[in-house]
């Protein structure tokens, strides 16, 4: 999921801000609870898991980052 989140084109890149966590640490897990997510890989856009077990196209990964933060 990290791979599909670093090939975004840069302008896409300059409207969000990426953070990662690692499942094998206290707060990769703390996150994972918090947003309430079930399965790997997942990504949330403004703390709403938005894909989920699933990684999703590049053209559907940049419509959603797009309806939330192109403005």
């Amino acid at each position: 999921m990290a791979e599909a989140v670093k090939a975004l084109p840069q302008e896409i890149k300059d409207i969000i801000e990426v953070h990662e966590w690692d499942m094998r640490t206290r707060e990769g897990i703390k996150r994972f609870l918090e947003l309430k997510a079930k399965s790997l890989p997942s990504i949330a856009l403004d703390n709403e898991l938005v894909f989920e077990a699933v990684i999703p196209p590049q053209e559907d990964l940049i419509a959603a980052i797009k309806a939330r933060y192109a403005g």
